[in-house]
């Protein structure tokens, strides 16, 4: 008799708790948290150039974009941030029409050191401008060609290390170099990824917290298999994008028993997709799991004023109200919504403030759910060979072409 099955038993919190204990050893963007910063400040104070362009797509890019696009409208920065991360023409030129190329520093990131997006863009700023030392900044592994092109230019390079995968890398050189370098304070980041580390890994608040929700989106991912952020604050925009990249990179995989597994993440923005995508989730199929995310201090006195509009007299009583507490209404009102249903699963994180340490709890918050979700679904986080195939077709294309 031969027997086969697909049924994964049902893992413990505990046993989970202590596969990612072991897996630290291995997996090196739970150890961040305790890295030196000191090398990344003391090349930030040599910059002297007041743009700063990020060369790089995915995991060398998203993590920065959302912290700087978190905090850039609350800090007083001498120096702005870009980035270039797509092959799309229009999207090239229309950013560096706003860059003075003369009084930029690049930042060059990839991890493999060869990726596609990455290079033809590299290249395509060589033809516009003079790329040397005193400009350029690498960012990669050890021992990749773009560290060889560093060395053969003597150009100042940062390592990624090798057993830090792209989307978890926002808080390694990846991410910290940069936003050092246009003044937002990473040291506060690392607290803020300490905080949420220290507490799950001492067994604390986020520690039941985490594990809860990871065991409920996987042990029901059949009936609810699309996990939806909602951020009411734009500042929240880039963090949903790297939430989509992480959550849909890591989690959708085989798992050990050869089984399609996945759990498919949607960000919006509210209030703007009160009025498209939350008619969806309220009337639609019951398919969905929603996290609010909101600010409770916007660090705004922006206020709407009590101006007469003929015609529309019967909305006065917004008159006087600050921006920032109408939007926390209606954030509240779409929770009180959802919950009145009573049948669709929702969860409400609020940020205390606008500031380095509250986005990166956040983000080592997601990282956390991310790694502990694929435990309990038996696959690998850190690998992504499904997009690997697609890189390789696209060489062997463009190889064919010359």
């Amino acid at each position: 008799m031969r027997y086969t099955d697909n049924y994964n038993p049902t893992i413990s919190d505990e046993d989970v708790f202590n596969e990612i204990v072991n897996e630290k050893e291995s997996i090196g963007y739970y150890n961040l948290v305790h890295q030196d910063t000191a090398p990344y400040k003391e090349y930030a104070q040599t910059v002297k150039q007041k743009n700063i362009v990020v060369i790089g797509i995915g995991g060398s890019t998203l993590g920065t974009y959302a912290i700087y696009k978190f905090l850039k409208h609350s800090k007083t920065l001498t120096k702005k941030l870009y980035f270039l991360e797509t092959t799309d023409p229009i999207d090239i030129k229309s950013k560096l029409m706003n860059i003075d190329l003369s009084d930029t520093l690049f930042v060059v990131i990839s991890k493999s050191g060869t990726t596609i997006e990455t290079v033809s863009i590299f290249k395509y700023l060589h033809s516009l401008v003079t790329i040397d030392k005193t400009n350029t900044v690498i960012i990669t592994e050890h021992d990749s060609k773009l560290n060889t092109y560093a060395l053969a230019n003597d150009m100042k390079r940062f390592e990624i290390p090798k057993d830090v995968g792209g989307r978890f890398s926002v808080f390694s050189a990846v991410g910290l170099l940069p936003l050092a370098v246009v003044g937002i304070d990473i040291d506060e980041i690392l607290a803020g990824t300490k905080e949420m580390h220290d507490s799950f890994f001492n067994q604390e608040l986020d520690y039941k917290k985490i594990l809860k929700k990871a065991r409920f989106f996987t042990e029901n991912r059949n009936k609810f298999n699309i996990n939806v952020v909602f951020s009411y604050s734009s500042r929240l925009e880039g963090f949903n994008k790297w939430y989509i990249q992480l959550w849909g990179e890591s989690l959708g995989k085989i798992d050990i028993n050869n089984t399609n597994q996945g759990l498919t993440p949607i960000g919006i923005i509210g209030p703007i997709d009160q009025h498209s995508f939350l008619q969806l989730i309220v009337q639609g199929t019951r398919d969905k799991t929603v996290t609010v995310i909101k600010i409770d201090d916007f660090y705004s006195d922006l206020t709407i004023p009590p101006t007469k509009l003929q015609g529309l007299e019967e909305l006065d009583y917004i008159n006087n109200m600050k921006f920032s507490k109408l939007i926390n209404m209606q954030a509240d009102s779409s929770i009180e919504a959802l919950n009145n249903l009573k049948d669709i699963p929702c969860d409400v994180i609020t940020i205390d403030s606008i500031s380095e340490r509250s986005v990166a709890s956040l983000m080592y918050e997601y990282e956390l759910l991310t790694s502990v979700c694929a435990k309990f679904m038996y696959i690998n986080a850190y690998d992504q060979p499904g997009v690997e195939a697609g890189k390789i077709i696209l060489k062997d294309k463009l190889k064919l072409k010359n």
